[in-house]
């Protein structure tokens, strides 16, 4: 029945847009599309690719995700930890998962992002 994921939804306060864009445009280089009309005054950004959308919504009493968390598979694992680290963001290790390394970063509103590598090797 289910046939794939259209998109994962994340929760950002208001006036995050230019953050967000730092974060999942820049140094994600997830492109950004612009929303539909009849959703742009609800605030938040689109960011995506063929293969990936990330939707950032705009929640008046946010709370940022620290448990729960997309997790993107990446076929440049060590460069983009390391760009991650450059920028400033604090790098939270964990066990590789069938050959697969992978770490957690939290976004700029403190949600819990998992980056695993597409390569099985560390």
């Amino acid at each position: 029945m289910i046939t794939g994921l259209h998109h994962v939804q994340l929760a950002m306060p208001e006036a995050g847009e230019d953050r967000a864009r730092g974060f999942y445009g820049d140094l994600l280089e997830i492109p950004e599309r612009t929303k539909p009309a009849q959703l742009q005054s609800n605030g938040g950004c689109w960011f995506e690719t063929d293969k990936v959308r990330v939707h950032l919504g705009v929640e008046s009493d946010f709370r940022s995700a620290r448990k729960a968390h997309p997790a993107f598979q990446t076929s440049d694992f060590h460069n983009l930890l390391e760009k991650l680290k450059n920028a400033g963001y604090r790098i939270q290790s964990a066990d590789a998962i069938d050959d697969h390394a992978r770490f957690f970063v939290n976004d700029p509103f403190g949600n819990r992002i998992e980056f695993i590598n597409a390569e099985s090797e560390f």
